[in-house]
């Protein structure tokens, strides 16, 4: 996708990998976005957040992603059965459509997007053991790559069929599980792509539903 900014964007990194939590609720950006957010259902009672946006560089925003459960970080092997999340990634369904500056064209967004935005989003909270931090960014790159071809590839055997709810609607999801957790990636009748990722939770359980009101989760 080319998105080149991001707007109400995490906060860096703190020493450790962890986020810093206290800049990272602005829910400015949410706000811009000219398609509705989504996450999951009333039937999750747990902590809900705000994570990031994605933005064009003419700032119009693309996606996004909101936490449910435990705020995730870049953890150790020891704290890796202990966080249960769940994030939803939102992703406007746009149409190949010319750059900002009128010099080339942006690539239409689809399923493959979302599934890719879950893949990556999953991977950066993903330490594997017995890796230092000057290996990590090899792997990351690695594994990166590997999660764009597996999104651009959603009819292959990577990848398992899963209903899930969808405004109480069962939708089709694309589903996949690995090592680190899991991913899924599926379409609204509201116009938009929505990927997941998680780890602790069951992706079979889950159901999905417009927020109705983006400022309750800042």
């Amino acid at each position: 996708m080319e998105t080149t900014s991001r707007v109400g964007a995490q906060a860096p990194a703190a020493e450790g990998g962890q986020q810093v939590p206290s800049a990272r609720r602005t829910v400015d950006g949410y706000l811009l976005a000219p398609f509705p957010w989504y996450g999951l259902d009333e039937a999750f009672t747990g902590p809900r957040w705000l994570m990031q946006v994605g933005a064009t560089a003419d700032g119009a925003v693309e996606h996004g992603s909101i936490g449910h459960g435990d705020e995730p970080s870049v953890r150790s092997e020891s704290t890796e059965d202990k966080e249960r999340f769940a994030v939803v990634v939102t992703v406007a369904a746009n149409p190949v459509r010319r750059s900002a500056d009128g010099t080339g064209l942006l690539e239409a967004t689809s399923v493959s997007s979302a599934a890719w935005l879950a893949g990556v989003g999953l991977l950066s909270f993903t330490w594997p053991g017995q890796m230092d931090h000057t290996l990590r960014d090899d792997w990351l790159d690695q594994q990166t790559e590997t999660a764009w071809v597996l999104a651009d590839d959603l009819t292959g055997s990577d990848w398992s069929s899963l209903s899930l709810p969808v405004d109480g609607v069962p939708t089709p999801f694309h589903y996949r599980e690995s090592e680190f957790g899991w991913v899924l990636a599926g379409s609204t009748q509201e116009g938009v792509h929505l990927g997941a990722y998680g780890r602790g939770m069951s992706a079979y359980g889950l159901a999905f539903a417009v927020v109705k009101d983006i400022t309750t989760y800042a």
